[in-house]
Formats: structure tokens, sequence, C-alpha cells
């Protein structure tokens, strides 16, 4: 019931097969066409193959999970009424409590805005909140969505669970020798470190709040540019949140029903599921609403319990109710737990990543690399590496965040993903450290420039240059078109100056000039900025009494410039307009 990364207990094969059906059958008896009615998107029927998780990282690390499947029958809810405490309607398993659901609604709201092509619908976070803590154990949370009390799956020690040491000196499970997973979405704490999000604006990252948990996980199926209207990437969303077909098809089936309708019902008086993945009991159909939820390996609602230590359970122990057929063990000495890929990591070396620079707004072309050796220089392989971008900058990794985990490959090397140039200038860093592990990391340092443009040309044609008569007003406003290697220069910043010679870039005092907001001459423009098709279209031009032929010079970062040559001559066929109010800049 965790939102971590590593392996969980599976069940077998029963699961699979259970969770299928039921994905049959509701799709079957509920959605001909198996088309939701949630932003008209279509919806998965079953479960494929598993899909990896590009990011290698999954956010429960593969805890427990309810395995609860939902009724066949398609939930039939009256409408809730519009005041007063809501009343239970329907079927009992297609409420959800009133906070919990708010929660999950807000997440897809804020996420239509920050990731609109992810088509995250909330009827995929009430499923998965569904599996993993019963939706905060029928609601039992505060006002303001933070749980009663602390939800927390089993102590991650490697006896039938993943071997994850902790990693967050026992800040959000209250275990400082392996980390367990926390709160109402199950994240385990080095996921948390990077994936958490403030929901409810208070200023914290709370993995106990429910709109905390309910935004950080929207936020981490959403990841590497997914589209979960895309049964492939829905997949691989839900498979990166834990790696198991039987959870795969468990969230689907619930995700289905949910979208079927809903109704709300007062926190605190949701049912609590009753049959985990690690029980080996039935999980077809539900459960009585227990008046006391108990959680296996979660603190008592009474008050925080000490961290359980590792006690491993094996057939014919004796802990079963069968005969031991071992000696017992001398007390207080638990067997030796063989060192994992992770134990054996002595160092990370650079792979050769070569300095990184990106212009604003760009992505940048060099990767980064880190390799996990031993003492002996030895690779190894199935490593978990952390990429953090820190500094003053708004850049991130493909996807959008600024934290990014990577198993290493079989040379013990592992790849960032891209980094993609924000706005902001200047230089920052990008950290590899090892997860779970307290090794120095590496350093990568990186700088992004502010957007350039290397060559300006007029868009206008012909060899007449712009003319007009003193006192009057250019006819037609000057246009340049600005690029970089070829290529559209959008949002480059630009400089306009009516320049003295080609020889003096200093401004000219008389001759042609702009307006400023209040109607006075002047004769350098600065704050200009190419549109997105690379074009710069200046404001309109007027001159002033003085005759003859000026210069105006273009330029842009990255050396750009153009200048273009005006003409102010008398001309009987010319239209003028009446000459302006002298200013000291217009005059002769």
């Amino acid at each position: 019931m965790a939102a971590h990364f590593g392996r969980r207990l599976r069940k077998g094969a029963a699961t699979t097969a259970v969770a299928a059906a039921a994905v049959a059958a509701l799709s079957a008896s509920q959605a001909p066409g198996v088309t939701g009615d949630d932003h008209g998107r279509q919806t998965a029927a079953g479960a494929s193959a598993p899909v990896p998780d590009a990011a290698g990282d999954d956010a429960t690390g593969n805890s427990p999970y309810y395995t609860d499947l939902p009724p066949l029958n398609s939930p039939k809810p009256s409408p809730s009424p519009t005041t007063g405490t809501p009343v239970v309607q329907g079927e009992a398993e297609a409420g959800i409590p009133a906070t919990v659901l708010d929660a999950y609604k807000r997440a897809e709201a804020e996420l239509r805005t920050s990731k609109p092509g992810c088509n995250l619908p909330w009827q995929l976070l009430a499923a998965i909140g569904k599996v993993e803590s019963g939706q905060a154990r029928g609601g039992q949370v505060s006002a303001d969505g933070t749980t009663l009390s602390p939800i927390l799956g089993p102590v991650l020690d490697g006896n039938g669970f993943a071997l994850i040491k902790d990693t967050d000196h026992g800040e959000y499970d209250g275990n400082s020798r392996y980390d367990q997973a926390v709160g109402p979405m199950q994240f385990i704490p080095s996921t948390w470190a990077w994936a958490g999000r403030d929901g409810n604006g208070d200023g914290k990252k709370d993995p106990n709040n429910i709109y905390d948990a309910a935004l950080a996980a929207g936020h981490y199926l959403c990841r590497g540019d997914r589209d979960l209207s895309r049964e492939a990437d829905l997949h691989a969303a839900i498979l990166g949140y834990n790696d198991s077909q039987d959870y795969l098809n468990t969230v689907l089936s619930w995700m289905e029903y949910y979208r079927k309708g809903t109704y709300t019902v007062p926190d605190g008086s949701g049912g609590l599921p009753a049959h985990r993945s690690d029980d080996g009991t039935p999980h077809g159909g539900t459960s009585p609403k227990p008046s006391n939820p108990h959680t296996p390996g979660r603190q008592d609602p009474k008050g925080p319990t000490a961290p359980a230590s590792p006690s491993p359970t094996n057939p014919g122990d004796g802990k079963d109710g069968g005969p031991s057929t071992e000696p017992p063990t001398t007390p207080g000495t638990p067997p030796a737990t063989p060192p994992t890929a992770t134990d054996t990591v002595d160092h990370l070396r650079d792979t050769g990543t070569t300095r990184l620079t990106a212009m604003a707004g760009h992505a940048f072309t060099g990767a980064i690399g880190a390799r996990a050796e031993t003492k002996a220089g030895a690779p190894v392989a199935k490593v978990r590496i952390r990429f953090t971008i820190t500094g003053d900058t708004d850049t991130t990794f493909t996807g959008g965040e600024s934290v990014a985990t990577v198993a290493t490959d079989a040379q013990g090397v592992a790849k960032a993903p891209a980094l993609q140039a924000g706005e902001k200038t200047g230089d920052f860093k990008v950290t590899a450290t090892v997860v779970g592990r307290s090794l120095k990391g590496v350093d990568y340092q990186a700088t992004v420039t502010e957007r350039a443009a290397d060559a300006l040309t007029a868009t206008a044609t012909g060899d007449t240059p712009p003319t007009c008569t003193p006192g009057g007003e250019f006819a037609d406003r000057i246009q340049v078109k600005a690029t970089y290697k070829g290529a559209v220069a959008d949002q480059v910043a630009a400089t306009a100056t009516l320049v003295t010679s080609a020889a003096d870039p200093a401004e000219n005092t008389k001759g042609p000039y702009f307006k400023d907001a209040d109607g006075k001459a002047v004769r350098t423009l600065t704050g200009l900025k190419t549109d997105a098709k690379g074009l710069l279209t200046l404001p309109k031009l007027y001159a002033d009494d003085t005759t003859g032929t000026f210069l105006l010079r273009i330029t842009t970062p990255g050396g750009g410039t153009l200048t273009v040559q005006l003409k102010v001559a008398a001309d009987d066929t010319a239209t003028t307009s009446p000459s302006p109010s002298p200013s000291p800049s217009a005059s002769s």
C-alpha cells in the first residue's frame, strides 16, 4: 500500500485472474464500447503486459496493497443533497469521503492546467487511494486533509518486502533503520523527498495530508510527458506506482468502477477493505466497515508505536502454528542480511559529461551520466541514481521535474533525462547521488544563456530606403526577422538605436525618432523582443525638420545586427502630417 520503489511480495496468478475478470465484467456490464464519460477519453478494458517505467523508480516501494475488488454491478447513486450532511446512497463502495474526493478533484484540476497533455482523471487517483489506504482509512482525516493517525506500510527490511534502508532519518515514518511507506497515497520517504507537493496551500509538503499526497501522486503519474488517455501510458504510470500486474489490474478495476458514478459520504464513514496482497485471503467482494480499523504494519490510532524490527517468518518455524523443524535461534540475533547491490557501491564517477550549456527555452544537447562502482572499480548494475537540479533556475528534466531517478544498466551507468532550459539565465548544478546511501555525489555544472540571434534581415523588399518629409511620419513600420544558425530565433531581446553614423554607434541627436508613452521623442528603444516567428516590428518612426540620410541600427544578443537607411527629404508628392511639438532631442 505504499508508493515507493522496490519489489512487493505478490500472491501469484490468482489475483491477476480475478482482477482481470473483474475489469472485463465491468467493461461488459457497465461500459459498452469501453468509453469513459470523463473528458470523452477511451479507457482500458483490461491489463496488457507490464510496461517498464522509464524513470526507473516507483512510488511505493512495491509495498502490500488492498486487493478487494469493486462490485460487478454499476453504481447508481442518487443525486447528493446540495446542503446538509451527505447521505449514503447507491452502492456503498461508490461512496468516497468528502475531503478525500475533494483532494482528488483538486489534483486533477491543477494537473489539467500545469500538464494539460497528461489527461489525468481523478478516478485514477481515487482507484490508487482505494487500494493503497482504503481512501485514507475511510476518510479519517481532519478538515485540512491530514490523517488523524499515521498510515504506515510494513517495514521494508527485505523480509517478504523490498529492502530499503532508512533515507529520511525517520522524519516521515519514525523509523531510522528502514523506510516505510507513508500516508494515504503510501509514498516511501525517498520518493516523497522529490515528488512531494503542497496541495492545500499551507506552505508544507506533508505525505500524511491527502491534498498534498493526491497532488504528488498526480504529478508522479504524469512524469515523462505521459498521456494517460493512451492505454500504454496509463499502464506504465500505474506500474510505475507499483510494479505488479496484479496491482495494475486491481487499480484499473476501481478506476472503471468510479467512472460509472460516485457520491460523497461524510469523512470517517467510509468502509475499509479487508484483504491485502500479502495476507493470502480471498479478495473478491467487499468487507464490512470496522468501527476501529486496523491496518497491519501501521501505527495504532491511539498513538505511535515503535518501528518494527526485522522478524522473518518461515514455514515450519513455529510462528504460524505449525511445529518447528529447526532449533531456535539465539534471541536478539537476527539472521545476517546479504548485501544488496546498493550496499556494494563504493563511489560514483562522471562518465565524461562535458560542460553543459543551453540557450534559454532550448534543450541541452549534452547528456549527464554517472557510473556506480565498487571499491575495486567494478560496475554495479540495478542501483538507483538520483539526479537533482539545484540553484536559482527554472531548468527541468524532460517532463517538468527537478529530480529524476534512474537505475544503472549492466555497465553500472545511469543516464539522466535530457535537460530543458527555462527562461532564467545563469549557472546551476545537477548532482547525482546513490539512493539509500550517504556517499559523496557527483556534481555537474550547467549554464543557461540568454536567447540569441546571429542574423537579422529586413522583411521589406526593394532598394528604396524608407522616406518621409520633414516633420512627417514614415508610412511603413520597420520589420526584421531574427534567426540563429539558420533557425527562427523567437523571444530574443533587441535594441533599436538611431545612430550618429555607420562608424559611430552613439545615439543621434537629430533626425528620425520614435515616441515614448508620453509622446516625447526617443532615439533608442530597449526591451524589444521577437515573436514566436522570430519577427520584430518596430513602432512608428517620425521625422523632425532635419533633412538628410540617417541610420537605424537593430542589435540582438548573439551578434545579430541590421542597419537600415532612412531618408528625410522635401517631396511635393509626399503626404505630410502636422509636425509634432518640438522637443530638445528633435530640434536641429
